[in-house]
């Protein structure tokens, strides 16, 4: 018989993963791969678990995730969808930016505007810019 109230990960073994830290701080994770999978793989699925995380907090705090005021479904996967796009699309805009901040280093004639903004990059987003993989 099936209680409703437990919640049961795919698969059958759940493990509880325990991690202790260098500076004494304990953390704990629970995962479903199999007993097989090696410790490398346990690592990077814990690790790649964390860099999803980063990304959504830092879309919440800098693109506007958590702004959305709506009361539709559609809406908030409208929004949602959105501020994906501008995640992606602001760190292409910045690597532009500081690719033709170097190649202007290379020529001498640049118009004073050019000049400016070739030498002057406006950082979009430049946390998550700093956290971004290279594309």
């Amino acid at each position: 018989m099936r209680d409703n109230r437990m919640q049961c990960m795919p698969g059958d073994e759940v493990w509880l993963v325990g991690e202790r830290q260098s500076t004494g701080e304990q953390k704990f994770y629970v995962s479903n791969l199999p007993a097989d999978a090696s410790l490398k793989m346990l690592a990077v699925t814990i690790k790649a678990w964390w860099v999803c995380e980063q990304a959504h907090q830092q879309i919440k705090e800098e693109i506007g995730l958590d702004h959305f005021e709506g009361r539709s479904w559609t809406g908030l996967h409208r929004h949602a969808l959105m501020t994906m796009i501008a995640y992606v699309f602001l760190p292409s805009r910045h690597l532009k930016a500081a690719g033709q901040k170097k190649k202007s280093r290379g020529t001498a004639a640049t118009t004073k505007l050019a000049g400016h903004q070739a030498s002057h990059p406006r950082p979009l987003c430049s946390a998550f810019t700093q956290a971004m993989p290279p594309l």
